[in-house]
């Protein structure tokens, strides 16, 4: 036993072979470069997206004020003069010119359907 003994004291434990994190390859590789590329492609689609919808919607309000403001004009009576003066003015102001009829506008476009 003495001889068991000493033949396992005797052996010395060959060491394990460290691996040094600088020198080691951390990837994702092809897949994970894949998958980020499309992810990135669909966010960039999703911010155009975005922006040609909030767009849309500010022209849309721009349009609506726009009617609203027209119509608001043209409900309204028009004014009466004030009572005449006492003294005509020695001169006449010039005629001005009549305003050119404004064109229609045409209907707003319809709303998409989802």
């Amino acid at each position: 036993m003495h001889i068991l003994l000493s033949a396992l004291l005797a052996a010395t434990p060959t060491p394990t072979p460290t691996v040094d994190p600088a020198e080691t390859w951390y990837s994702p590789g092809t897949i994970g470069f894949i998958m980020t590329f499309f992810i990135t492609v669909g966010a960039i689609g999703l911010i155009f997206d975005m922006v040609r919808r909030i767009r849309r919607v500010r022209y849309r309000a721009e349009i609506a004020e726009k009617l609203a403001a027209e119509a608001s004009v043209s409900a309204q009576p028009a004014a009466k003069p004030a009572a005449k003066p006492a003294a005509k003015p020695a001169v006449k102001p010039a005629a001005k010119p009549a305003a050119k009829a404004k064109p229609e506008r045409p209907a707003p476009p319809a709303k998409p359907k989802r």
